[in-house]
């Protein structure tokens, strides 16, 4: 059985020069390059979305891929797609960079500049790797294909004010009450407002994880509050100035290690795009985008989606908008939403009805919405729709286990 192989090599140069080798393997079937860290994810997640044998057996890494850093891209890999043997071309070979390359989850690392016979090597060993991976999978394919851990939804707005925060909220809640363990995040990291929509005062923060290279569930349980309603909550730092110490490496692990123990993980981005953000929202597996249907809302939307795929964090056609606040009289419909913006719009629109929301906003109290709102009846349905609940939730509906204080532990004073 041939051996599929897919190179990852921003630079034109060593792109030839590995598919010249890869070429001259005996038994290899290499596919033609992609150029950035965006591509090779998309790649992979196309041919997991078919089957476990869709995927290539080995994926290279190129030192210079961009723009997520290699390791970090090695990391997300072997995380999402654990099937797959990467190995890593680089030309610093020494035993610093092969343990962090073995740390990230690389099944090897081949020395530039390029060889045929330590390529070879290479390849053979991470593609048997490979196959008795795959066949020790089993009947759990299905299971384990997308790697360990849970879904992760990023809620960004087209401006301040659409709704974004109630939004990632009202998911969260979503999901918790189908029964699933769910992280709520707070990555507006200037500005976030989660934790006074549930009333949470917690010294801990998303800046806390920033400089841990290994976060261990010990050190994660120590930054999350567990909230009443069952959330694990990470918020944004009080001190909107250590936004900057939470770096787009950072946020990649921080993310990472709550899929590895979450069933869902609701990321708040808020509007504002910085590198943290950016990484989630590159990193997950829905994107939603928030807008009113307003002309401003919606330029804004256009321009958020262009920017996200200059910088290739999204692509506009993988992007899902949720059109906030909306009513039959208003002259911007989802469908001009969608032509505009070339985003995939949601079936679920949210009416415009903020007296509904008023009090429970001003309380501090978001998760104390009367299950008689349209829209958290509205946002309950858009969880049914994006897959986060096990079948479409009833807001109305109690947590079945009101002891229940999800998957860290029990709830913890707010006063820490």
């Amino acid at each position: 059985m041939p051996t599929r192989i897919l190179p990852a090599v921003a630079d034109p140069d060593t792109a030839r020069a590995v598919t010249t080798l890869l070429a001259q393997l005996p038994d290899a079937e290499p596919a033609p390059p992609v150029p950035d860290s965006t591509q090779l994810v998309d790649t992979l997640a196309r041919l997991a979305a078919e089957s476990l044998d869709a995927l290539p057996e080995v994926v290279l890494v190129h030192e210079r891929i961009g723009p997520v850093p290699a390791l970090d891209l090695v990391r997300e890999v072997a995380l999402r797609f654990p099937a797959v043997g990467v190995v890593l071309i680089t030309a610093d070979s020494g035993p610093g960079l092969l343990s962090a390359a073995m740390d990230s989850g690389a099944r090897g690392l081949v020395a530039l500049p390029l060889g045929y016979e330590e390529l070879a090597v290479r390849v053979q060993a991470a593609a048997q790797w490979s196959a008795g991976f795959r066949r020790h999978l089993g009947g759990g394919a299905a299971e384990l294909l997308a790697g360990p851990g849970g879904t992760v939804v990023t809620v960004s707005g087209a401006k301040g004010g659409v709704g974004t925060t109630l939004t990632a909220v009202q998911l969260a809640l979503a999901a918790r009450a189908s029964g699933r363990t769910v992280a709520l995040v707070d990555l507006d990291l200037q500005s976030g407002d989660i934790a006074s929509y549930l009333d949470v005062q917690f010294r801990r923060s998303a800046a806390d994880l920033a400089a841990i290279t290994d976060i261990t569930p010990r050190v994660l349980q120590d930054a999350v509050y567990v909230h009443e309603t069952g959330l694990s909550l990470l918020l944004a730092p009080a001190e909107g100035e250590r936004a900057e110490e939470v770096t787009d490496r950072a946020a990649r692990q921080i993310v990472s290690a709550l899929r590895g123990r979450h069933e869902v993980v609701v990321v708040d981005c808020g509007s504002r795009l910085d590198s943290a953000g950016a990484a989630a929202v590159e990193m997950a597996d829905t994107a939603l985008l928030v807008t009113t249907p307003d002309v401003i809302a919606v330029r804004a939307a256009k321009r958020t989606v262009r920017m996200w795929e200059r910088l290739q964090v999204r692509k506009a056609e993988t992007t899902t908008a949720l059109v906030n606040r909306h009513s039959r009289a208003t002259e911007i419909q989802p469908a001009l939403v969608q032509k505009i913006t070339g985003t995939r719009v949601a079936a679920v629109t949210v009416p415009a009805a903020y007296k509904e929301l008023q009090a429970v906003v001003d309380a501090g109290r978001l998760h104390e919405l009367d299950a008689r709102s349209t829209v958290k009846q509205a946002l309950w349905s858009l969880a049914g729709e994006l897959g986060l609940t096990g079948t479409p939730a009833a807001p109305g509906k109690q947590l079945a286990r009101a002891g229940d204080r999800g998957s860290l532990g029990l709830r913890r004073r707010g006063g820490r």
